[in-house]
C-alpha cells in the first residue's frame, strides 16, 4: 500500500518548501478539539473555532462549537486529508479535519472548506469498521499521505492489548482501506510517528498498551515494563519493520516526535515523558539510525507530592518550519521552552515560560532546592484568571512568532494530577516569540476560558490552522 511522488506543480496544498509556508498567510482561526469525556458531563466532545486574529471584533473568542454526534469519544490528536506532501497533486485540496477518538475508536471527518469558521461533520468512520476489516484499535496520530491515502496510528486492539497496535489506511474517501505495515511488522507498541520520504524511512514511537494508559498514571506500571521505550524505524512507502531502537533507561515513553522539515535532513527528535529527555534520531554512515540524548530536563526535589521528585514529564514538542528552533512542554513543573537547535547535536535553551504546573505559587506542593530553600514559579495571572493545571499541547504560527498552548493530557491523567482542571475548565494562551535571539512572553491579551463553556467546563487539547502547521505538513 504505497505512496505515488506527485509531480511538480504548484497547484496542489500547502507549499512547494517549508521556508515558503513561513511566508504563507497570518493564521486568523484555529480549531481546537475539546473533550467532555471523563469530565464527568454528559455531553459530547467539540470542536472549537477560536478567532485568532487581532483584528476581529471577536479576538480570543470562541466563535463556532461543532458537537461531535455520540458521547465518550475523547477527542485527542488531528490532522488533515492533505497538506503540503500532495503540493503537486492539482486535484486535492486540504478541506477536511481528521478527528480520531482515542477512545471511542470512531474517526470523524469534518467538512472545513465549506464555512472555515463554522465547519460541519462530513463523515463517521465508526470503529466498528476500523475493527472488522483491520483489528485496530484506539487511533492516535493522523497524517496525510501523497498518494490521497489517509495514515493514522493505532495503539492497540479493542481490548486494549498492545499486540493489537499499527496503522490504519483510509482512502480519499475515508473508507477503510487496511493496514499499512506488512503483515508481522507491527510495532510493539505505538503513538506517534512521522516520514521523510527522501529517506524512504518513517519512524514511529510509542507510549504503552491502552488498558495500562487509559486507567491512570501507576508507577509500579513502569516498574513492570508496561510502558515501552522505543522507536520503530520502517521503510517508507513499503511498511516494512527495518530496525528497533531501544532508548533504555532515558527514553523511558517517547511520545510526540518530529522530523526536521527540511526534507533531505536525515534528523529529528521525540520528548520522552516519564524520563523527561530529548532524544535526537539520525542515520549513520552505514544507513542505519541511531539516537542520542541532547536535552535532559532535571527532577525538582519537592515537598507534598506523593514523590520526593517531580519530573518535568515532556508532553508536546514542535519544530519551527525554518528548523531553527525545539518547542517544548514540561506538564508537571508547568514550562514550555525553546531551544535554538541550528547545531542540531547541541540545542542551547534560548527562551523560557512559567504557565501553570504543580509547583506555582499558591500550590502545596514546593520545590527545594540544593541549599534548602523552597522556591515556586511564578506564573501570572491573565485577565483576572489563575492560569489552572500545566500546559499539555502547543501549536506555531508558520512565521514562528506566536505559539499557542492549551492545558490538557488525557482525561484520566488530567483528574489525578490536576483534579482542579478537570472541576473548572482548560483554558488557551498565546505566548509572543523572538526568534532573533529567542525568548517567550505571555500575551496578555489572549485568552480563552474554556470553563466557560455554555455547556460547562471542558478540556482542550490539540490545535489546527486552517492552512496547515509546523506539525501536520510533511515535504517529499
Amino acid at each position: 500500500m504505497g505512496e505515488k511522488m506527485g509531480c511538480c506543480k504548484r497547484t496542489g496544498p500547502g507549499y512547494a518548501t517549508p521556508l515558503e509556508a513561513m511566508s504563507g498567510p497570518k493564521e486568523t482561526i484555529i480549531y481546537v478539539n475539546c473533550i467532555y469525556n471523563g469530565t464527568g458531563r454528559k455531553k459530547p466532545d467539540f470542536l472549537a473555532t477560536v478567532d485568532v486574529d487581532p483584528n476581529s471584533p471577536t479576538y480570543s473568542k470562541v466563535i463556532h462549537r461543532l458537537s461531535m454526534p455520540y458521547i465518550g469519544d475523547e477527542l485527542h490528536h488531528s490532522g488533515w486529508n492533505a497538506c503540503s506532501s500532495c503540493h503537486g497533486d492539482p486535484s486535492t485540496t486540504r478541506r477536511f479535519l481528521i478527528l480520531p477518538s482515542v477512545v471511542s475508536g470512531r474517526v470523524y471527518v469534518i467538512d472545513t472548506q465549506k464555512n472555515p469558521r463554522a465547519p460541519s461533520l462530513h463523515k463517521v468512520v465508526e470503529s466498528e469498521d476500523i475493527v472488522e476489516q483491520t483489528g485496530l484499535a484506539y487511533p492516535h496520530t493522523s497524517h496525510c499521505l501523497a498518494s490521497g491515502d489517509i495514515m493514522i496510528s493505532c495503539l492497540g486492539d479493542k481490548d486494549g492489548n498492545a499486540k493489537g497496535n499499527g496503522f490504519l489506511l483510509l482512502d480519499s474517501e475515508f473508507n477503510v482501506k487496511g493496514r499499512w505495515e506488512k503483515p508481522g511488522h507491527s510495532p510493539l507498541f505505538s503513538y506517534d510517528f512521522w516520514y521523510q520520504p527522501r529517506h524512504k524511512t518513517m519512524i514511529g514511537s510509542s507510549l504503552g498498551a491502552p488498558a495500562t494508559f487509559t486507567r491512570g498514571f501507576n508507577i509500579q506500571h513502569v516498574k513492570d515494563g508496561l510502558y515501552a521505550r522505543h522507536l520503530h524505524v520502517y521503510s517508507w512507502p513499503d511498511g516494512e519493520l527495518k530496525q528497533t531502537l531501544d532508548l533504555g533507561e532515558t527514553g523511558l515513553t517517547p511520545l510526540e516526535m518530529r522530523f526536521l522539515h527540511d526534507p533531505c535532513k536525515d534528523t529529528g527528535y521525540v520528548g520522552c515523558a516519564y524520563t523527561s529527555n530529548i532524544v535526537r534520531f539520525f542515520k549513520t554512515e552505514d544507513g542505519s539510525w541511531s539516537h542520542e540524548v541532547v536535552i535532559s530536563v532535571k527532577p525538582l526535589k519537592v515537598q507534598n507530592w506523593i514523590l520526593p521528585e517531580l519530573p518535568g514529564f515532556i508532553t508536546d514538542i514542535l519544530i519551527s518550519i525554518d528548523d531553527r528552533f525545539l518547542y517544548f512542554i514540561n506538564w508537571l513543573q508547568g514550562d514550555i521552552r525553546q531551544y535554538n537547535i541550528e547545531d542540531p547535536k547541541n540545542p542551547v535553551l534560548v527562551g523560557q515560560v512559567y504557565v501553570g504546573g504543580l509547583v506555582q505559587k499558591g500550590s502545596p506542593v514546593v520545590a527545594v532546592t540544593e541549599d534548602g530553600k523552597t522556591w515556586q514559579s511564578n506564573v501570572p495571572e491573565i485577565q483576572g484568571h489563575r492560569l489552572r493545571g500545566g500546559p499539555n499541547m502547543i501549536q506555531l504560527s508558520l512565521d514562528g512568532k506566536r505559539l499557542y498552548a492549551t492545558n490538557s493530557l488525557f482525561s484520566t491523567w488530567d483528574r489525578q494530577f490536576y483534579p482542579e482542571l478537570v472541576e473548572k475548565g482548560s483554558h488557551m494562551l498565546q505566548i509572543d516569540v523572538d526568534t532573533v535571539k529567542g525568548g517567550l512572553k505571555i500575551n496578555p491579551n489572549f485568552f480563552i476560558d474554556f470553563g466557560a463553556e455554555p455547556d460547562g467546563p471542558c478540556m482542550a487539547h490539540e490545535m489546527r490552522y486552517p492552512g496547515g502547521d509546523c506539525t501536520s505538513d510533511i515535504w517529499i
